[in-house]
């Protein structure tokens, strides 16, 4: 089991893509702090872990909050005795809503979730990796809106583009002791698009030019697989890096 005797904490654990990264550290010895607003999810999902090699606790919590996020980190030192690993997977979308049509609360809404919580997160879990002889790991879920940034939302690119730079600035100043990586998925397959109920139709029209209408959609377990991957000590040089993971539609 890779991730035996780990302490894993996970944001965003209660749908989609977080869900499937909380089960796949279960699945491979991990115990695993599951963190998100939805109490009732996550009962769920400590039941379905219950035959798992690890385990997963539940974290109840919104991570736009900075209580909430150092409250998670203490909560995954104080049941496991360290920190490990890192994930920072729970993230909002914008509407595909141009710079012209951002309202202020839609801005303070995407960047509370998606930078803000991420950021309070890294800053306490390096506190306490910093402090252990084992170091600690870090994975950031981006987007290719951070990395092309033309096609999506302002809100949500200007997140994400963030989101990665913090996130090459930590693994530069904590080399050899913290690793940071990026993981940036194309379109996924996950209720985050459900979620989308008042599109800005200029935004989405703009984001569609030239492209072709059979995107590829990609499965959570590929997301996941690639954050076990980089979370493992298979990849234990790897650190600063941004991994796409989008079916090949960036190479349009």
């Amino acid at each position: 089991m890779k991730f035996e005797n780990k302490s894993v904490v996970v944001t965003g654990a209660s749908s989609g893509m977080g869900r499937q990264i909380a089960l796949d550290f279960a699945k491979e010895g991990a115990t695993v702090i599951a963190v998100a607003r939805r109490k009732e999810r996550l009962e769920e999902l400590v039941k379905e872990s219950e035959s798992l090699s690890g385990k997963i606790l539940s974290y109840v919590g919104d991570v736009s909050l900075e209580e909430v996020n150092e409250g998670m980190i203490e909560y995954a030192v104080k049941e496991c005795g360290k920190l490990d690993i890192l994930v920072n997977n729970a993230g909002v979308m914008d509407e595909f809503t141009p710079v012209g049509d951002m309202s202020n609360d839609l801005w303070r809404k995407i960047m509370s979730v998606n930078l803000d919580g991420p950021v309070y997160a890294m800053r306490k879990a390096v506190q306490v990796m910093n402090g252990q002889e084992s170091g600690g790991n870090i994975v950031n879920v981006a987007s290719i809106g951070g990395v092309n940034g033309c096609r999506a939302g302002a809100a949500y690119t200007a997140s994400k583009h963030a989101l990665v730079g913090i996130s090459k600035n930590t693994a530069y100043m904590y080399t050899g002791k913290i690793r940071c990586n990026v993981i940036c998925p194309g379109g996924v397959e996950t209720e985050v698009m459900q979620s989308q109920t008042n599109i800005n139709q200029f935004g989405m029209g703009r984001i569609m030019a030239g492209l072709d209408r059979s995107i590829p959609q990609g499965k959570v377990e590929d997301i996941s697989s690639a954050v076990l991957y980089v979370a493992s000590d298979e990849a234990k040089f790897m650190t600063g890096s941004v991994v796409v993971i989008d079916g090949g539609v960036s190479c349009n």
